[in-house]
């Protein structure tokens, strides 16, 4: 019996994964995968890049944690690297552990600079694991279905009279937390329309705009972050996953303003791995290999070649019901009498680790954005054969 208590829900399928390099994982006995989740979804420059290897040796060498009254420089180099690749006010960072908790933190500062009684945020949205972002009770969160405007004619220029939008108190909404484009793995990708508008309002209002990053930012998207296709300017951003490769740190910048409105409402968190310096120069390697290696732009263009690849998978075989992406952040939605759990275990015979939701019929894809087009190639094939199977 295995002293790891496995408690995440998910099964597991291979036990013996002794390293990793680049967008593959190998086995004991060396066989190797090609990972299209790039581990959870965090490896975006790939699994174990010497760039990132020799910084973390390096800044061992110096100091890995430090205490609440001490700082020292890669702290501050971090977040000036991550305000100069943000479009937002260049205010304070702090840097965290995990990507929920940096979503919570976000929150619950905006909410204390409040004095409005609700959040607002979009149904069937995942924004951490814990704490008021996972249970949102209704008496402190109103959620707004708006995947229910896709069918709208007008889902990408919002009609300021849409008698929807009329539901919504925004007088009594201190923060609305958006979360652009993931959707609890699903790739659910929100219209620019009511997105658009409800920040307007939000603003209107006094309230605030905080953006939850931590999947679909630091490139997932084929833009630095996915606010950016919505043309937004937040007050906070939580930033996690991707920003540490596989290394657990995480981020919340918040503009100027909120800074100063944080310290006159006395707002204090303390936890020990606040601000470390070894987290900080992992964020502030990752942004800079990001940027050297024009790895956005990579994926914004092997996202939509991938995606339209598959497009013509689409075409061929009536089992696949809907592709949805955006930049390395792709969805293949099954018909529902396919199982995908069963195609998914197809793949990974042949090598091929994919997400799959099987109550959704789903298949996901969310790589490193330094996957190679032969690999990208081998999904689309390997897929095209185990469905033609399939008839």
């Amino acid at each position: 019996m295995s002293r790891v208590l496995r408690c995440s829900g998910y099964d597991l399928v291979v036990d013996d994964i002794v390293r990793a390099e680049g967008c593959r994982l190998f086995d004991a006995s060396g066989r190797s995968y090609v990972d299209f989740e790039a581990g959870v979804w965090c490896a975006a420059l790939g699994h174990n890049p010497p760039r990132l290897r020799d910084a973390i040796a390096a800044q061992l060498e110096r100091i890995a944690h430090i205490g609440y009254r001490y700082t020292t420089e890669v702290v501050e180099r971090a977040a000036s690297d991550l305000f100069a690749v943000l479009e937002m006010e260049i205010g304070q960072c702090v840097f965290l552990s995990s990507g929920s908790e940096a979503v919570e933190f976000a929150v619950q500062a905006a909410r204390s600079v409040s004095d409005r009684p609700l959040a607002l945020g979009f149904a069937d949205v995942f924004l951490g694991s814990y704490g008021m972002i996972r249970t949102r009770p209704p008496d402190a969160w109103w959620q707004f279905d708006v995947f229910a405007c896709d069918g709208c004619p007008d889902a990408n220029d919002c009609d300021p009279a849409c008698p929807r939008l009329a539901e919504i108190p925004f007088e009594r909404i201190g923060p609305f937390v958006f979360e652009p484009g993931c959707s609890s793995g699903l790739v659910r990708l929100p219209a620019a329309g009511p997105v658009r508008e409800i920040a307007r309002r939000i603003r209107a209002a006094g309230g605030l705009l905080v953006v939850n990053e931590v999947t679909a930012g630091m490139g997932r998207t084929g833009a630095w972050f996915g606010h950016q296709h919505y043309d937004l300017t937040p007050d906070l951003v939580a930033v996690g996953k991707g920003l540490g490769n596989g290394y657990p740190v995480s981020a919340i910048a918040l503009t100027g303003e909120v800074a100063r409105r944080l310290a006159e409402a006395g707002f204090r968190y303390a936890q020990s791995h606040q601000n470390d310096p070894l987290g900080c120069a992992v964020a502030t390697e990752v942004i800079g290999a990001l940027r050297d290696e024009e790895l956005i732009e990579r994926s914004r263009r092997v996202g939509a070649e991938l995606l339209e690849r598959l497009s013509g998978l689409a075409a061929r075989h009536e089992t696949i019901a809907e592709l949805r992406g955006r930049g390395l952040m792709i969805a293949i939605e099954l018909r529902c009498d396919v199982p995908a759990i069963e195609i998914y275990r197809e793949l990974l015979d042949d090598g091929l680790i994919v997400g799959c939701k099987p109550a959704f019929h789903l298949l996901r894809l969310m790589p490193p954005l330094t996957l190679p087009d032969r690999d990208a190639c081998l999904l689309v094939d390997a897929l095209d054969s185990i469905l033609s199977r399939r008839g």
